[in-house]
C-alpha cells in the first residue's frame, strides 16, 4: 500500500488536459486553467477538491489517511496521506476531483473512453 509522489504524478497523465504548475511550497492540478488538486511534495500528501459529504466521510471513515484541508476544507476540500492510500482509490479520489472541475463536454467525452 501507498503511493509515492512520482507513482501520483504518473497517474495524473491518465486525465485529458492536465496541467501542473509549480511554486515554491506546492505544484497545483488544473484542467482548463480551473484547480482540482495541490500535491505538496515535502510532506506527501495531496489536497483534492471533493463534495462536503464525501470529505465528511472519508475523514470519519479513516482519519489517519485522510484530513480536512485546512484552507479550503469548507468547501469540501480533502488532504490524502499518499503512503497510506492504494493506486486505485488514489486514482478514483483524483478523476472524481477532476470531473468536479472539468467542463462538461471534456468529462463526457472523457468518460466515453473509459
Amino acid at each position: 500500500m501507498g503511493v509515492t509522489v512520482d507513482e501520483f504524478l504518473k497517474m495524473l497523465g491518465d486525465l485529458p488536459e492536465v496541467k501542473l504548475s509549480d511554486s515554491d511550497s506546492w505544484i497545483a492540478l488544473k484542467v482548463r486553467g480551473k484547480g482540482f488538486g495541490y500535491l505538496w511534495e515535502r510532506t506527501e500528501t495531496v489536497g483534492l477538491k471533493a463534495t462536503i459529504e464525501e470529505q465528511i466521510a472519508l475523514v470519519a471513515e479513516r482519519p489517519d489517511v485522510f484530513e480536512v484541508q485546512f484552507t479550503t476544507g469548507r468547501f469540501g476540500w480533502v488532504v490524502v496521506h499518499l503512503a497510506k492510500i492504494d493506486r486505485e482509490e488514489l486514482f478514483e479520489l483524483v478523476t472524481e476531483a477532476w470531473c468536479l472541475t472539468a467542463p462538461k463536454q471534456l468529462v463526457t467525452a472523457h468518460e466515453s473512453r473509459h
